[in-house]
């Protein structure tokens, strides 16, 4: 391995994102894994098995882990609990944070955007590290401008712990950016059970379906007089995910400041 390989430290790594991103970074020409990090030590602790023909070891401490392998970057694929904790202290090793995690406030990235500034280091917040579910919605800030009736609907595993998804709530964050006059249903209408209208983000109404057999999966639908354009994204496997990080691993060592969206590095 080269000198100028990016060292990378995975956070979640006992957890399925986890182990993806484990793969991923070791078959990578110009990355290197120097760390594996468990979230639930008595659990995660010891070695990730089923990676090609290794055993990763997994350690317990984030930060004892962090100083002795020195990384470049920090990929965290853990839980809303601790994902802060974890960026704080990339931080403040001056290690590039590369966060899948979903639960981040937008009060907690601006903070994480002025201490990255001050260190002269880049960071992401990314709530879909597909590319095409990065399509997805910049095709949706688009077909809005026109069609600004919109609903969508957000289907994930069951062992998501937050409802609605990180991509659907950046989504309707998008689409409100369009100052399109958002709107769904009409202004008087009555729920008859709570929340069966969904979540109503910046005027667009989000539906959560949370079933085994599912991994992530989006649709936008925008309705106009006489018509529907449904526009829809399906991840059927973990390893859809890893371009964007493999991106974004990258992407990091070349600006300063903490990006929220992977869009940010398309180009």
């Amino acid at each position: 391995m080269a000198e100028s390989d990016i060292r990378v430290v995975v956070a979640g790594a006992a957890g399925k994102m986890g182990r993806e991103v484990i793969r991923a970074v070791v078959r990578e020409p110009g990355l290197r894994l120097v760390g594996a990090v468990g979230t639930q030590p008595r659990a995660d602790a010891g070695t990730v098995a089923g990676i090609g023909e290794m055993g990763i070891p997994v350690s317990a401490d984030l930060r004892e882990t962090l100083i002795a392998a020195r990384p470049d970057v920090l990929v965290d694929f853990t839980r809303p609990d601790v994902v802060a904790d974890h960026v704080n202290q990339a931080l403040e090793l001056g290690i590039r944070p590369v966060v899948g995690t979903t639960g981040v406030t937008q009060e907690q990235i601006r903070r994480w955007d002025d201490f990255c500034r001050q260190r002269g280091i880049g960071g992401i917040v990314a709530p879909n590290f597909a590319v095409g579910a990065v399509l997805m919605m910049r095709f949706a800030r688009e077909a809005a401008r026109f069609f600004p009736h919109v609903e969508i609907i957000e289907m994930h595993h069951d062992g998501k712990l937050d409802a609605p998804s990180g991509t659907a709530v950046k989504t309707a964050e998008d689409i409100a950016v369009t100052g399109a006059g958002i709107t769904s249903g009409r202004p008087d209408e009555r729920e008859l059970w709570p929340g069966a209208r969904g979540a109503d983000v910046n005027g667009v109404r989000i539906h959560s379906v949370r079933l085994p057999g599912l991994v992530a999966h989006q649709e936008v639908i925008l309705g106009g007089p006489g018509q529907i354009l449904t526009l829809r994204h399906d991840s059927v496997d973990r390893s859809s995910f890893m371009p964007g990080v493999v991106l974004a691993v990258r992407g990091v060592m070349t600006y300063s400041g903490m990006v929220y969206g992977l869009e940010h590095l398309l180009h």
